[in-house]
């Protein structure tokens, strides 16, 4: 298993690098839209798994078109079109929930569950871009896929020879103490590598939970080796504002 991914992320590593560094901004938003929806259907087949009659595609389209609307915000750094996106969805979300309810009264679950994608993908995914339009964007959005790339690595291989106390069995059985410690040992003392990884290993933890009360093992087999989009954004889309956080206002 371990092979695929290796060779999955030798693949996609020098684009990606190339993208951070070099590609326009329109051109990263518009990658990250892709992503941002790649992982929004992901979720959704999460996290709408079981509901009976099967929850409406129309719940989805309306997320897929309100988290566009929010990374376009976010590239044209536009507050109110935020708003205006983030309260859309919610109007959607009531509305179609009320249609839903006269067949099932898990309506308004599946509502909550659907602004709670946007939010979760859509509006953390976003803080990506206002990173890269910060003062040398592209360089810090370059080290914080790297601190949370080698969390994520030195918590696997860690937790695979040293292993032995559970971190979080409940929630993910596999992850241990060590490996987390072995995720945070690798990195450069500072403050934000520190923190940003502490932060990315609970958003990987956080995704578990969604996928562990769907009684499946990864969010989809689109990435060989690595699960899903999902399965490899999970600790970025907390790790991401937690970092502009701490560039904007502790480390400027």
């Amino acid at each position: 298993m371990h092979w695929k991914r290796w060779i999955t992320a030798l693949i996609l590593i020098p684009p990606l690098v190339l993208l951070i560094l070099k590609s326009a901004p329109l051109v990263f938003a518009a990658v990250i839209l892709i992503a941002a929806t790649l992982c929004l259907w992901e979720y959704f087949e999460i996290a709408f798994y079981g509901h009976q009659p099967p929850v409406p595609v129309i719940f989805h389209g309306w997320g897929y078109f309100c988290g566009a609307l929010v990374v376009a915000a976010a590239h044209f750094q536009d507050f109110t079109l935020l708003a205006l996106a983030l309260a859309l969805d919610l109007t959607g979300a009531a509305v179609m929930s009320i249609f839903r309810f006269k067949i099932n009264a898990d309506a308004p679950l599946v509502a909550v569950k659907q602004m709670f994608g946007v939010l979760y993908i859509s509006f953390f995914i976003s803080f990506l871009i206002l990173i890269r339009h910060s003062s040398e964007g592209p360089l810090w959005v370059l080290f914080l896929f790297w601190v949370v790339a080698w969390g994520d690595t030195g918590a696997l291989y860690t937790g695979t020879l040293f292993g032995r106390h559970k971190l979080c069995p409940a929630v993910s059985p596999k992850k241990t103490v060590e490996g987390a410690i072995g995720g945070m040992s690798g990195l450069t003392c500072t403050v934000f590598a520190l923190t940003v990884g502490v932060v990315g290993q609970f958003g990987d933890l956080f995704e578990s939970c969604f996928k562990r009360a769907a009684g499946v093992k990864d969010s989809s087999s689109l990435l060989p080796g690595h699960g899903g989009f999902l399965d490899r954004l999970d600790a970025l889309l907390l790790a991401a504002p937690t970092a502009f956080f701490l560039k904007v206002y502790v480390l400027k």
